[in-house]
């Protein structure tokens, strides 16, 4: 896969800001002297990278998508029905005005990277890059390589931002394979509260888009961040990313994470305790079928005393489909008084599909509270013949067996518009109406 590399540090990119070229150039740096990731390599032993070989992944394409794909449609893709948010929509990486809905909003600032006056671009410049690790996460300084556009949220010191703030990343169909770099970076004032949303979504027809999904969090002292990552991308999608967050003192960090769709997805979330007192709620689902592949990467670094973190993911492997996932919990030294719980389970509903689970605790200190575990099964047979013995169909009690399994975390999201939205489209998944 060297050629890949060559390729992507050679790839043409459209004209961009001073600074935003600086920031290309540094990651190209990083990105040309990094070893491309093999079955060899540990982080990525379960995951296939070959389909990036696919295409040579031009930059996106020059229009916004809307004048080869149904307007509606688009517009439907990015909506969450009953969801009042301050929307940015972007498609194949370019934004578009006509499909956001940017409602005022008090007590924060949105900014795209393309937009920014030269003090913000100072800003964005300084922050960008300062959580997460480029050298760890190739697919980071890849990102800063390719860097065209973005999201820049400020949320103020003590504000209450009530209205969510909801980013979408759509991809259509192109004449050639073409890449996406998106990048949100949110900075989350002291004693502030905010809703941020993360929703990417493909266009009908194959898909010959590979996005690079960056985000860096940073959340002040005794801030509260409510985070969701939406992937309902198309079956043929390609995404890499991650979610990089830094929590400072008595700050809340709740996230969700969603896989759907892609025939290769892989997201890093890494989460520093950089604060005493700092709690982490993190649940995810992934739901892959056919020949999808799904790979969650999961850190948490308790790097202080007193930080809390309860994390649980969900997976519903079908078909021929795979999925890896891997939570590391790490206790440093200093981190007494740290209570860290990791649980995942997995359930296979076919006999051809496959998951790699691997929880991790790494703890060196002696006064900490830290419980991890995983499971994988297959739909109870005698759940099964009790549902029949009801008169319900096999079709049916697998359906129902398989919702139970994860209703739990759905039930959980705090906005009851997101559970709204997602529980239709995960019934989808099962072959059912979600009202029956």
């Amino acid at each position: 896969m060297t050629g890949f590399i060559e390729s992507a540090a050679a790839r043409d990119v459209p004209a961009a800001p001073q600074w935003i070229q600086d920031v290309r150039e540094t990651g190209r740096k990083l990105w040309q002297v990094q070893q491309f990731p093999t079955r060899k390599t540990e982080a990525w032993k379960y995951t296939n990278l070959r389909m990036l070989k696919r295409g040579g992944f031009d930059a996106a394409p020059d229009t916004s998508g809307e004048a080869s794909v149904n307007h509606d449609q688009l517009a439907s893709l990015a909506e969450i029905e009953n969801l009042s948010a301050h929307r940015l929509v972007f498609v194949n990486g370019r934004f578009s005005e006509s499909l956001s809905d940017l409602l005022p909003l008090e007590g924060a600032r949105v900014v795209r990277f393309a937009d920014a006056t030269a003090e913000e671009a100072d800003e964005i410049r300084s922050r960008l890059g300062e959580i997460v690790d480029r050298e760890k996460h190739l697919f980071a300084a890849l990102n800063d390589t390719w860097l065209d556009d973005g999201v820049f949220v400020a949320i103020d010191d003590n504000a209450d931002v009530t209205t969510p703030i909801h980013v979408v990343w759509l991809t259509t169909p192109s004449s050639s394979a073409f890449s996406v770099p998106s990048r949100l970076l949110v900075v989350a004032g002291k004693q502030s509260r905010a809703t941020v949303i993360e929703h990417f979504a493909s266009s009908a027809g194959e898909q010959n888009g590979f996005t690079n999904g960056i985000t860096e969090i940073d959340i002040g002292a005794n801030a509260q961040l409510n985070h969701y990552r939406l992937h309902l991308e198309d079956e043929q999608a390609l995404h890499i990313g991650g979610v990089h967050s830094r929590l400072g003192r008595d700050a809340v960090f709740n996230s969700f994470h969603l896989g759907m769709g892609g025939a290769l997805k892989r997201i890093d979330a890494v989460v520093h305790h950089a604060g005493e007192g700092a709690h982490c709620e993190m649940n995810g689902i992934y739901l892959p079928r056919h020949d999808q592949q799904i790979d969650y990467h999961t850190s948490i670094e308790h790097a202080v005393p007193r930080c809390t973190t309860n994390e649980t993911f969900r997976g519903i492997i079908g078909d021929n489909a795979r999925a890896v996932f891997n939570g590391r919990i790490h206790i440093h030294p200093n981190a007494q008084k740290s209570d860290a719980r990791l649980s995942n389970k997995n359930l296979l509903t076919s006999p051809t599909a496959e998951v790699d689970t691997k929880p991790e605790l790494e703890i060196y200190a002696d006064d900490v509270q830290c419980a991890h575990g995983a499971t994988v099964s297959q739909v109870d047979d005698e759940a099964v013949y009790y549902l029949l013995s009801r008169g319900i169909n096999r079709t049916q009690a697998e359906v129902m067996l398989s919702n139970g399994f994860i209703n739990e975390l759905v039930d959980q999201i705090q906005l009851t518009p997101i559970a709204d939205f997602i529980r239709p489209r995960i019934a989808q998944i099962f072959g059912r109406d979600p009202l029956s």
